[in-house]
C-alpha cells in the first residue's frame, strides 16, 4: 500500500514565500527592523535597539531563496542607512541617495550569502562582519560612518573592542541578536549558546589588557565657536575663524602642557612657518609655555592643498607636523576628477588635498602624540597605526561645522570612544563648533563641549603605554572567524539536507532539510 503524503498545513506566511508577494513582505518587515536598529545610532539612539533590530533577521531569512534573502537585506539596509546617513542630503541629495543605495547593496549581498534553514543563525554574524569590512574599504577607501557598532559606545559590549575592534563589537551584536531570536522561537539550547557566547566575550573585553598609565598631561582644548551648517560655516572668513580661536585661546589657564586646536582653523597661502598666522600660533604657545597642536590648511598650487596638524613647542618653534592621509572623497578630493567632471558640477570642490603618508604621529615636548585628522577617526587602522608607532595620547583635530544637526558630531564622538577603547589610549578631540571632548582609555567621555559655543576644556589626561590585543592583532582574527562562521553555516545547511536527516514536517512549516 502506498503511504499517504504527510498533511502539511499551509499558512499565509508559508504561501507568501511561494508567491511574488513573499519577498515584498519580507523586505517591508526588514525595513522596519532596519529602522529599529538605526535608532541605536547617535545622536538619538539607545543601544539595545541595535540588537533588537538584527534579532528580526533570522526569522525573515528562513526558507527564502537567494532573491528573497537579498531583498530582506536590502530592506534592512535601507531602513538602517537612510536615517543613519540622512545628513548627506544637506550637501547633495542625489549623491546622498546614491551612497545610501550602495551601502544598502552591501547588506543585500550579505543576506544573500547567508544560507536558508538552520545554518543561517551560524552564518548571519559572519556575513554582517564581512559586509561591514568590505563597505569600510570600498569604493574610494570606504565609508565606515553609520556603522552598527557606533550605537554600542555606551553598551557593555563596547569593551570587546580591546580584543577585536569595532568588528568584534558588531559580531557580538549579531550573536546576541541570534540568541534573542532563538529565545523567541523557544529553542533553548541554541539561545543559551549564543547568549552565553555574547556574555562571555563581553566579560572578557572588560578585563582584557588596556596598556598602562604613564605621566599625567595637563591639556586644554580650544573651541572657537561660531555658526553651524553648510551655508554658515562655508561663508566664514578664515580670518574670522582664526580670530575666534585666538580669543578662545586667551582663556587657556596655566599650568598646561598641551593645547589642542581644531582642524582647518588656519588657512594660509603657503607653508605655515613663513606666514603671519604661524607667528600668532607661536606666540600663543609661548604665552602658556606649552606644546600647541593646530589644524592648518596650506595652499600647494592653484588646484592642490595640504591638510596638516602642526605642532609648536613651548618656545614657539615648529617641532613636527603630520599631513592627513585618509582624505574625504568628494569632499577633500575628487577621485577620477576628469571622469566625473563630464556630468557633475565640481565647482564646490575646486582643489584636491595632497595625501600624506605613514602613521599619524607627532613627536613633541609634551610627548609622542597619535593623530587622526577628522575623517580618519572612522578608520580603525589609523588609530591602531598611531598607537603602534608610539603614540601615547590620541588627538582628533576635526571640523564638523558644516553639519547643521548633531548627527555627524555625535557619530564622530561615538567613533572616537571606540578608538580609545581599541587602543587603550586617552583621546582628545577638538572641533571649531563642537563636539570637542576628552575621552579616557575606557571610552568614557570625561568632558564635552556645547555645539556652537566658544569654550576651552581643561582636563588632565594620561600619556599611556603598552597595547591592547587589538593593537597587536588588528582585524584579521575577527575576519577569519567571520569567514569560518559563514562557511560553517553553509556546511550545516548541506549536512541537514542529506537523506535521513530531514526533521519531518511540522504544522505550518516546511520539513527542516
Amino acid at each position: 500500500m502506498t503511504p499517504a503524503p504527510p498533511d502539511i498545513a499551509v499558512t499565509p506566511a508559508a504561501l507568501a514565500r511561494t508567491t511574488g508577494s513573499g519577498w515584498r513582505m519580507g523586505a517591508l518587515l526588514a525595513l522596519s527592523a532596519g529602522l529599529v536598529a538605526a535608532f541605536s545610532l547617535p545622536s538619538w539612539g539607545w543601544w539595545p535597539l541595535g540588537v533588537a533590530g538584527v534579532a528580526a533577521l533570522p526569522a525573515l531569512l528562513a526558507d527564502r531563496g537567494a532573491r528573497g534573502r537579498a531583498m530582506v537585506g536590502v530592506g534592512f539596509g535601507a531602513g538602517f542607512f537612510v536615517p543613519g546617513l540622512w545628513w548627506m542630503g544637506e550637501f547633495n541629495p542625489v549623491g546622498a541617495a546614491l551612497v545610501m543605495v550602495l551601502e544598502t547593496a552591501f547588506v543585500g549581498a550579505a543576506m544573500a550569502a547567508v544560507p536558508p534553514g538552520r545554518g543561517r543563525t551560524v552564518a548571519l554574524p559572519g556575513a554582517l562582519v564581512l559586509a561591514e569590512a568590505v563597505r569600510g574599504a570600498i569604493p574610494f577607501g570606504g565609508l565606515p560612518m553609520a556603522g552598527l557598532a557606533l550605537g554600542q559606545a555606551d553598551a557593555p559590549m563596547a569593551g570587546a573592542a580591546r580584543i577585536g575592534g569595532a568588528l568584534l563589537v558588531l559580531a557580538l551584536i549579531a550573536v546576541a541578536a541570534v540568541g534573542v531570536a532563538e529565545l523567541a522561537a523557544r529553542r533553548w539550547a541554541p539561545a543559551a549558546l549564543a547568549l552565553g557566547l555574547a556574555v562571555a566575550t563581553t566579560l572578557a573585553g572588560a578585563v582584557a589588557p588596556d596598556g598602562g598609565a604613564g605621566r599625567p598631561l595637563h591639556t586644554a582644548v580650544v573651541q572657537g565657536g561660531g555658526r553651524r551648517g553648510f551655508t554658515g560655516a562655508e561663508g566664514d572668513d578664515p580670518a574670522e575663524v582664526l580670530a575666534r580661536h585666538l580669543a578662545a585661546g586667551d582663556d587657556v589657564q596655566g599650568p598646561v602642557d598641551l593645547v589642542v586646536w581644531p582642524e582647518d582653523v588656519i588657512d594660509v597661502e603657503g607653508p605655515i612657518g613663513g606666514q603671519q598666522e604661524g607667528a600668532l600660533l607661536a606666540d600663543a604657545a609661548r604665552r602658556v609655555d606649552a606644546t600647541l597642536v593646530a589644524g592648518v590648511v596650506e595652499d600647494a598650487g592653484p588646484d592642490r592643498f595640504r591638510n596638516a596638524a602642526v605642532a609648536w613647542g613651548p618656545d614657539g618653534a615648529i617641532v613636527d607636523r603630520f599631513e592627513k592621509v585618509h582624505r574625504v572623497p568628494f569632499g577633500e578630493y575628487v577621485p577620477g576628477r576628469a571622469f566625473f567632471d563630464r556630468f557633475a558640477d565640481l565647482s564646490p570642490i575646486p582643489r584636491d588635498a595632497i595625501a600624506g603618508k605613514g602613521p599619524g604621529i607627532l613627536h613633541t615636548p609634551a610627548g609622542d602624540l597619535g593623530v587622526m585628522v577628522s575623517y580618519e577617526v572612522f578608520f580603525a587602522d589609523r588609530a591602531r597605526g598611531a598607537a603602534r608607532a608610539g603614540g601615547r595620547l590620541l588627538l582628533v583635530p576635526t571640523n564638523a561645522a558644516s553639519f547643521s544637526t548633531s548627527q555627524v558630531p555625535s557619530q564622530q564622538l561615538a567613533t572616537a570612544r571606540l578608538r580609545a577603547i581599541e587602543t587603550g589610549r586617552d583621546l582628545v578631540q577638538a572641533a571649531p563648533t563642537g563636539y570637542s571632548a576628552v575621552i579616557d582609555n575606557r571610552g568614557r567621555v570625561t568632558m564635552r563641549s556645547t555645539l556652537g559655543r566658544r569654550q576651552v576644556l581643561h582636563r588632565t589626561v594620561q600619556l599611556r603605554s603598552g597595547s591592547t590585543l587589538y593593537v597587536q592583532a588588528g582585524d584579521s582574527p575577527v575576519l577569519a572567524l567571520a569567514a569560518v562562521a559563514l562557511a560553517a553555516g553553509w556546511a550545516f545547511r548541506r549536512r541537514s539536507r542529506r537523506p535521513g536527516r530531514c526533521a519531518g514536517p511540522r504544522p505550518g512549516r516546511r520539513p527542516a532539510c
